[in-house]
């Protein structure tokens, strides 16, 4: 199984919509995916249909036993999603009170990481949607994954939060046994406003190395796939941002180590 973390440590950049779009498009390519929501607000929860504030069980559970995971709990807290193909693990509010809770807990750093190991054959791939916050949560999501998604608003503001997330990255790579690769994303790209035109010259000339030549157009569809609670390749397979997802996909398979198999 692959394990890619969408993250970025600012709010409303397309985290959800990214995770989302892309493993439609794995499952649409036949491959299982799992999609692990540890957002407090639930987008992706909400997405599929489940209310983050009813739910009884969530990924909160598994953050309940010291750092341990029991057997199975990981399997019994999936919930089904418009697509067969993906199995979503939902969020709650309670992830919010999680930071209260944790001081003195030895070991949540890793329960994502342990709890994805659970369901290492059950699927091709996992996608985790992380809160635009450092904490316990984020850390989970990088140290679970193999690959990071960074989605950017092509604005202002938003490089100055790549830059925090960036730094944020360098931080637990001096963790981790070996340095997770990453890959920047321009998204919410509108070629009528000078805005976007310019910070996307911004990262091209600050992040050449790490940034996805191409970018996300803003695309209506998108609203009206969530609306639907579709995900965007189901909703409108030919709508401009779903192509242009498709165009990042194919970016990410290409960065996969060839010994893993997809």
């Amino acid at each position: 199984m692959r394990v890619w973390a969408v993250a970025n440590q600012k709010g409303g950049v397309g985290k959800t919509t990214t995770s989302i779009a892309l493993a439609g498009l794995l499952a649409d390519a036949g491959k299982r995916v799992v999609m692990v929501d540890l957002d407090p607000h639930g987008s992706m929860t909400s997405y599929f249909g489940h209310d983050p504030d009813a739910l009884e069980h969530s990924s909160f559970d598994l953050f309940l036993h010291q750092g341990v995971v029991p057997q199975d709990l990981p399997k019994q807290l999936l919930l089904p999603t418009s697509h067969e193909r993906i199995a979503l693990l939902p969020a709650s509010t309670a992830l919010a009170t999680l930071e209260r809770q944790s001081p003195g807990q030895s070991g949540l750093g890793l329960v994502i990481a342990k709890s994805l190991a659970q369901l290492w054959g059950e699927f091709d791939y996992a996608l985790i949607d992380s809160p635009p916050l450092l904490g316990i949560l984020m850390v989970n999501a990088l140290a679970a994954s193999q690959q990071l998604v960074i989605p950017v608003q092509t604005e202002f503001l938003a490089v100055k939060g790549l830059e925090r997330m960036v730094n944020t990255l360098a931080m637990i790579n001096r963790s981790r046994k070996q340095a997770l690769p990453y890959l920047i994303v321009p998204t919410l790209f509108d070629r009528r406003t000078q805005a976007s035109m310019s910070t996307l010259r911004v990262l091209r000339n600050s992040y050449p190395e790490n940034l996805w030549p191409a970018y996300i157009p803003v695309d209506t569809r998108l609203r009206d796939a969530s609306r639907a609670g579709l995900v965007p390749s189901q909703f409108d397979p030919n709508c401009r941002a779903v192509l242009a997802y498709r165009a990042l996909l194919k970016q990410l398979l290409a960065l996969q180590p060839s010994t893993q198999v997809a």
